[in-house]
C-alpha cells in the first residue's frame, strides 16, 4: 500500500484535491440558485437607494 501524502498540518493532499474537483464541478453552486431564486432584485435595488440617500443626507 503506498504512503499517503500529507501537509505538514497533516492534512491528506489526495483527499483535499478530490473534494476540490468536485467542488469545481458545480457541487457548491446548488446553494447559489437556491438563495438567488428567492432574491427580489427590484426590491433590492430600493433598498439600496433608501439607504444611499439617507446616508446622503446624514452626511
Amino acid at each position: 500500500m503506498a504512503k499517503q501524502k500529507r501537509s505538514s498540518s497533516g492534512t491528506n493532499i489526495e483527499n483535499v484535491r478530490r473534494q476540490n474537483a468536485q467542488s469545481a464541478q458545480g457541487q457548491q453552486d446548488q446553494y447559489g440558485t437556491e438563495f438567488a431564486s428567492e432574491t427580489d432584485a427590484q426590491q433590492v435595488r430600493k433598498q439600496n437607494q433608501k439607504a444611499e440617500s439617507k446616508k446622503k443626507r446624514n452626511s
